[in-house]
């Protein structure tokens, strides 16, 4: 049933076409039927105007002002050519509703006008024996109704129709905005990414030129520390190009932090101090580190700060004033290992995805395009029973 369905609703001149094939043999039958029965006379004129009626009603969806202009010709040609209304006279019906819902506004007004006067036409044409004046009012208010109704109901579904239209219109303009606003924050995160690892680089290369001049000043007097500095030279160099190779494909937009000086940026000793502000903020923070911790890239390092930095601020925004959180940094063999926890009530999984840590981040697509830069996976999402869950795995590639 459903393939015929959906059939059907693909092919709607063929279901027109059926009907119109099956009005037009009622109409046709219902005459002879007359002829016999009553002993009357079936008009030659009959039979072209029924079919031409059919006509309408098998091409009504293709032109149906085309079709409302027949059907009216045909109206007037029944009046003139003394043709009694018949079953085929349904048509006007039929193309009434279909212009009031399909065609243009002259069409669809036209139809309510021609409708309306059609059943009054068509009772003083043809008025009932036997008839009192008030009965044959009363006869043409009655058959004028369907085809009030036929046009209410057909400027409704048009109404109906512009509405949904409307709606999805908006949807799909909003869809389009927040996609705009997502890849905004995507750029704007990693424009932040980049002027991190910039400085990152920068820091590097100043301690590459520092221990270079001192390993320079102490060669002759001072082998050993030589040696020392050159060896802090060659494992700095390539800290420094590690993070170059992270910083290919990311655009540097804006200008440099204020103040024109290279400075570290955060790493995961300082993830320590991080929970004790939160601490002293009222945000109780349960923190605890597993494994062995060791020398890690500073792309990875500074990732990991973020997502705790990023997680720990949404708990104090989100979560509630009895919201607790846990941290925990775990060391693995080839990973670094984040998830963070909270008890509170939480908000919306779009809030997450907008709002940033410190005014300037941008919450879970942030956290992605961090860790999609060093490698890694993040998993985010509600827990059971109520919070938030940030898990994220850097891979680590060891420090020479």
């Amino acid at each position: 049933m459903q393939r015929l369905y959906d059939f059907l609703r693909r092919h709607p001149t063929w279901v027109d076409g059926f009907w119109a094939v099956f009005l037009f043999g009622i109409t046709v039958v219902s005459g002879v039927v007359q002829q016999e029965v009553e002993r009357v006379d079936f008009p030659i004129a009959a039979v072209p105007i029924a079919l031409l009626l059919s006509l309408v009603i098998a091409l009504r969806r293709r032109m149906p002002e085309k079709m409302l202009v027949l059907a009216i010709a045909l109206g007037v040609a029944q009046l003139v050519l003394d043709v009694e209304t018949m079953p085929a006279n349904f048509a006007m019906l039929v193309i009434t509703y279909t212009v009031a819902a399909n065609g243009t506004r002259w069409a669809s007004r036209t139809a309510l006008g021609v409708g309306l006067c059609a059943a009054p036409l068509a009772q003083l044409r043809w008025p009932e024996n036997e008839s009192s004046a008030l009965g044959t009012v009363a006869i043409m208010i009655f058959t004028s109704v369907p085809f009030a109704l036929a046009w209410v109901l057909g400027d409704s579904i048009r109404t109906r129709r512009a509405y949904f239209a409307q709606l999805e219109e908006r949807a799909s303009r909003l869809e389009k905005e927040r996609e705009a606003q997502a890849k905004v924050a995507v750029a704007a995160e990693r424009a932040r990414i980049a002027r991190e690892l910039h400085d990152v680089v920068a820091h590097n290369v100043s301690v590459m030129v520092v221990q270079a001049d001192g390993a320079a000043y102490v060669l002759d007097a001072a082998p050993d520390q030589a040696k020392k500095a050159l060896e802090t030279i060659s494992s700095t160099g390539r800290q420094a190009l590690a993070e170059m190779r992270r910083l290919l494909g990311v655009l540097r937009t804006g200008e440099h932090q204020e103040g024109g000086e290279y400075v570290p940026q955060p790493d995961v000793e300082q993830i320590d101090e991080l929970v004790q502000q939160c601490r002293t903020s009222g945000l109780p923070v349960d923190f605890k580190v597993e494994g062995t911790p060791r020398p890690l890239p500073s792309g990875v390092e500074l990732t990991a700060y973020r997502i705790v930095q990023e997680a720990l601020t949404n708990t104090r925004k989100h979560g509630g004033p009895n919201a607790g959180a846990s941290v925990r940094l775990v060391y693995f063999d080839d990973g670094l290992g984040l998830l963070v926890e909270d008890d509170g009530k939480g908000a919306p999984h779009e809030l997450y995805e907008e709002g940033g840590a410190d005014g300037q981040g941008h919450g879970l697509i942030g956290m992605r395009e961090r860790v999609g830069m060093v490698g890694g996976t993040l998993d985010a999402g509600p827990r059971p029973g109520g919070g938030f869950r940030i898990s994220a795995l850097l891979p680590l590639k060891p420090v020479h």
